[in-house]
């Protein structure tokens, strides 16, 4: 399966987050952006490597590279691979003795081994489609701006129109953590229309 690269874009919280923030990865060569909610401690661990930042002590994922390296395994890179029921699943891909080999992981956790070990990060196509929200003038804008330009008599928005406006703003402020639960919320309405 061919994986598409994405980069870290920016880790974002709200105050009504109760301490979750946002990862936000950017498809490399495309529009789209994938929210994955993760943890303060997780956060604050990609945070401080991406800000090049040494904490007095080695954290978790300090250890977990530094154990790479003592058993000269090399980490090849990270894949998001899957979406079950709204959780993220990732695989850390690594190959040690010759030998390719892959390890379950949280993508938080994934992300933040990734960032320090400078290895590629990937998202499963599928994963991609599905929780992927499109930026600028493609997908969900371009979508509502083709409605807008039809022709048609005005009649109040439907509740799924009205969410599919909420998360165009919310992508537009960048608050992708809203962005990320509209998009879910969104999904699970067409999911009961179509059954």
């Amino acid at each position: 399966m061919d994986f598409i690269q994405v980069d870290i874009i920016g880790l974002s919280t709200s105050p009504s987050s109760g301490g979750a923030y946002a990862l936000v990865l950017g498809e490399i060569n495309g529009n789209r952006r994938l929210p994955i909610i993760i943890g303060a401690f997780e956060a604050q661990a990609i945070a401080l490597e991406l800000e090049k930042i040494q904490p007095p002590r080695p954290m978790t994922h300090d250890l977990l590279r530094d154990v790479f390296e003592a058993l000269d395994a090399e980490v090849l890179d990270v894949v998001v691979d899957e979406l079950r029921e709204g959780t993220f699943f990732a695989k850390v891909r690594y190959i040690h003795d010759g030998e390719e080999g892959q390890l379950d992981a949280r993508p938080s956790d994934a992300v933040a081994l990734a960032v320090r070990v400078d290895a590629p990060i990937y998202v499963a196509p599928d994963v991609l489609d599905e929780a992927g929200i499109p930026t600028e003038d493609e997908g969900v804008s371009a979508l509502t701006h083709a409605a807008e330009e039809e022709e048609a008599p005005a009649r109040p928005m439907t509740n799924l129109e009205r969410m599919e406006q909420q998360l165009e703003e919310a992508i537009s402020k960048e608050d992708y953590e809203r962005a990320a639960k509209l998009r879910d919320e969104i999904q699970r309405l067409r999911g009961e229309q179509h059954n």
